[in-house]
C-alpha cells in the first residue's frame, strides 16, 4: 500500500506515467470515505458588494495554505466554483482574496501539466530543458470572485497583483522561484476576458485527449491555453539544460 501509494504520488505530480486504471474498487464504504474528504461548507458574508475598484482598494491577498484559513477556502471553492474542489497535489498555493473585511475571491495555484504542445511550442524549448525546468511553471487550476462580488475589472486586477506576489510566495516556500504563469480556459462557458485584460497571451487549444490517451481521439472539451510569462527573457531561462 505505501509504495503503491508512492507510485500515486509520482505519476499526479508528473514525474512517471502509469497505464490508465483497469479495476474501480466497488467497496460502498470507500465511496462513503470519498464523500467524507469533500470540504465542510462554511457561512459567509454573502451581502451583495457592488462598488467600483477604487472604493474596496487596497485588497489583501493571504496564501492559505497550511492556514487556519484552508478550510474556508475549500469550502468556497466545493460550493460556489462549477469544477467543485478538488485537492492539488505536488507543489501548490492557496489564496484567499479580501476586501473590506471579507472574502471576495480564491486562486489555486499547481505544477504545470508536463505536455502542452501550444505551451511548448511557444516557449521553444527541447524536451530535455522541458523535463528540468518544468518545475519554474504555475499553474492556474482555479479562479473564483464569489457571485455576489460585482466589480468591474476586479478579476483582471487580481491576475495583475498575482503576477507580482506568486513568484515571491513560490521561491519562499518551495526554495526556487517561477518563470512562468499558465491556464486553461474552457470557450463553452467563457471568454478568458480577465486574463486577457490582463495581458495573458492566448497560445491555441488542447487536444482534448487527456495525458492518460490511448485512443488518439478527442474524449473531453477542447480549453484554450493561456500564458503569462513573468520576465523578458523567460525562453532563454526555461531553455537552459546544465
Amino acid at each position: 500500500m505505501v509504495c503503491r501509494g508512492l507510485m500515486l504520488q509520482l505519476h499526479r505530480a508528473g514525474h512517471i506515467e502509469l497505464p490508465p486504471v483497469r479495476w474501480v474498487n466497488p467497496n460502498p464504504l470507500a465511496q462513503r470515505g470519498a464523500e467524507r474528504s469533500k470540504p465542510v461548507l462554511m457561512l459567509v458574508d454573502t451581502t451583495p458588494l457592488r462598488s467600483a475598484l477604487t472604493g474596496i482598494r487596497p485588497l489583501e491577498f493571504r496564501q492559505v495554505r497550511r492556514t487556519w484559513e484552508e478550510p474556508l477556502f475549500n469550502s468556497l471553492l466545493e460550493r460556489y466554483h462549477y469544477l467543485g474542489y478538488t485537492q492539488p497535489v505536488g507543489e501548490h498555493l492557496k489564496y484567499l482574496v479580501y476586501a473590506l473585511g471579507r472574502p471576495i475571491a480564491c486562486l489555486s495555484w499547481s505544477s504545470a501539466p508536463r505536455h502542452l504542445g501550444p505551451r511548448d511550442r511557444f516557449i521553444g524549448w527541447s524536451a530535455e530543458a522541458r523535463r528540468k525546468n518544468i518545475c519554474f511553471l504555475a499553474y492556474n487550476t482555479r479562479f473564483l470572485i464569489l457571485p455576489f462580488v460585482q466589480v468591474e475589472h476586479l478579476a483582471s486586477h487580481i491576475l495583475g497583483c498575482m503576477a507580482r506576489l506568486l513568484p515571491r510566495d513560490w521561491d519562499r516556500i518551495y526554495g526556487h522561484p517561477v518563470h512562468y504563469l499558465e491556464t486553461f480556459v474552457d470557450p463553452e462557458r467563457f471568454r478568458g476576458t480577465s486574463y486577457r485584460a490582463a495581458n495573458w497571451k492566448f497560445l491555441g487549444q488542447t487536444t482534448g485527449r487527456g495525458k492518460d490517451d490511448q485512443t488518439n481521439k478527442p474524449n473531453r472539451s477542447l480549453k484554450e491555453v493561456l500564458g503569462y510569462p513573468l520576465m523578458k527573457n523567460f525562453r532563454q531561462r526555461l531553455g537552459e539544460v546544465r
